[in-house]
């Protein structure tokens, strides 16, 4: 199994499910922002059901409850990475 950091390597998509306020006030690299309270609406944007996603909050309690949801969509390769500061560092 890839780690977080190959699969974030290999091009996963990464989305952060917090606020846009705390997006904006610190972000991974790359990361898009869909908050987890918005998931439902935006759906569509998580992309291929088949693509890796990592999902990440500022604890992992959102984020776990956003992978949820995707695995419940249809999502087959969906992690939980946790808080922004749990995400790699990746060179």
């Amino acid at each position: 199994m890839a780690s977080l950091a190959d699969k974030i390597k290999a091009g996963a998509k990464i989305v952060d499910v917090r606020t846009p306020e705390e997006f904006n006030e610190e972000a991974y690299p790359n990361a898009v922002n869909i908050p987890v309270d918005e998931m439902a609406s935006r759906i569509s944007e998580f992309g291929d059901k088949n693509a890796p996603l990592i999902v990440y909050c500022a604890s992992g309690a959102r984020s776990a409850y956003a992978a949820r949801m995707l695995k419940n969509a249809g999502y087959v390769d969906v992690v939980n990475a946790g808080g922004l500061y749990d995400m790699p560092e990746v060179g």
